[in-house]
């Protein structure tokens, strides 16, 4: 078992090394990175930005260490994998497109109708092993060594799986919350309202970055 916060310091050291290693990159005011040829520019990109992507997805990936997943962690998605992203991306576009009927559960012969959140979590990946997105965050991890990525983008993916993490956390909360809100003191339907539109304001937020994270990983660089 290593600690997290080695594995952080560790791809952080790595990054700054490898940043400021002489006859590399060259770093001037805006930050911006050159390096003598366009050949060496592309290589030193790539492997600036896997070093830079261990630390930015370092949040999203287990703590936990063995010889199997250190190796699977240094492939590309396969073609499966990057369909999974495929559809669960148009899973959460269903659900905001019907909320409120996705969101809504009723009893048989007419019964009593109320609102539910389960929709919410399980097109987020968070209600069975089988959702197109459960535990997505590994194949984001594997992204980073695509062969045929667009090194262009690669800042905007980053940036991208840091928010779908964000949204995805604070989605599963909101919904999670407006299950049980109805029954705790001072609760009630208009509470229940209250946390599933809070869930939908994150999964509208989650589906915009895994729009990113998509053509990140569909489109060819030019």
């Amino acid at each position: 078992m290593v600690r997290p916060t080695i594995i952080l310091s560790a791809a952080a050291m790595a990054s700054c090394a490898y940043a400021f290693a002489p006859q590399q990159v060259v770093v001037n005011r805006n930050n911006n990175l050159f390096s003598s040829s366009t050949t060496a520019m592309q290589a030193s990109r790539r492997d600036f930005f896997i070093r830079a992507g261990s630390t930015a997805l370092v949040t999203l990936t287990t703590a936990t260490i063995n010889s199997s997943p250190a190796v699977a962690a240094t492939t590309p998605p396969t073609a499966e994998e990057i369909e999974r992203i495929k559809v669960g991306y148009k899973n959460i576009q269903y659900l905001l497109d019907n909320w409120e009927q996705e969101t809504t559960v009723c009893r048989e012969n007419g019964g009593e109708c109320k609102r539910d959140a389960d929709a919410a979590r399980r097109a987020m990946g968070l209600r069975s092993t089988t959702d197109p997105l459960f535990q997505i965050e590994k194949v984001f991890n594997k992204v980073k060594y695509m062969e045929d990525i667009d090194l262009d983008k690669l800042e905007q993916f980053f940036e991208a799986t840091e928010d779908w993490n964000t949204a995805m956390n604070m989605s599963n909360s909101m919904a999670f919350i407006s299950q049980f809100a109805e029954y705790n003191p001072g609760g009630g339907k208009d509470e229940v309202l209250k946390y599933l539109n809070e869930a939908e304001i994150q999964v509208k937020l989650a589906e915009k970055a895994l729009s990113v994270i998509l053509d990140c990983v569909t489109s060819s660089p030019q």
